[in-house]
């Protein structure tokens, strides 16, 4: 693992149920229990999700023609059995428009490789999930 491989967040109750994430280069996001208009963590996830690979279909898509509409749907069932807590039959649905304009024809044939591509190699969200990475949780002495 390298210095740059490395990706981190801290979270912070702001009181309670109610929690803010900073990244390393200071950007915040408010979350809950959802007992407010904020997010929750599964909300978060699904988020996170829709925009990984929303980021890596644009960059292939728009630089043919810029989108009137994109638009990525992120659903799933919240479970718990024997195993616990989880999320089942998560999907991502795009719904991308283009105009008749120059390019776009491009965009419009590369946008099912791209979702595909992103899917199955370069969204890091959805293949993590997908995978299935260990995560360990700790105490640290005060």
């Amino acid at each position: 693992m390298t210095e740059n491989s490395l990706r981190s967040v801290s979270v912070e109750r702001t009181s309670t149920g109610h929690f803010t994430a900073t990244n390393a280069r200071g950007g915040t996001i408010s979350f809950g229990t959802g007992s407010g208009t904020e997010f929750t963590p599964v909300e978060l996830l699904l988020a996170a999700l829709g925009g990984c690979t929303a980021v890596d279909v644009d960059a292939a898509t728009s630089r043919h023609a810029e989108p009137t509409r994109f638009a990525v749907a992120v659903t799933g069932d919240k479970i718990s059995d024997e195993l616990g807590n989880r999320m089942t039959d998560v999907a991502v649905t795009f719904s991308v428009t283009f105009p008749d304009v120059e390019g776009a024809d491009r965009a419009r044939a590369i946008l099912p490789r791209a979702v595909r591509t992103s899917h199955d190699r370069l969204c890091t969200v959805s293949r993590t999930v997908e995978i299935g990475t260990p995560v360990t949780a700790t105490v640290q002495d005060a």
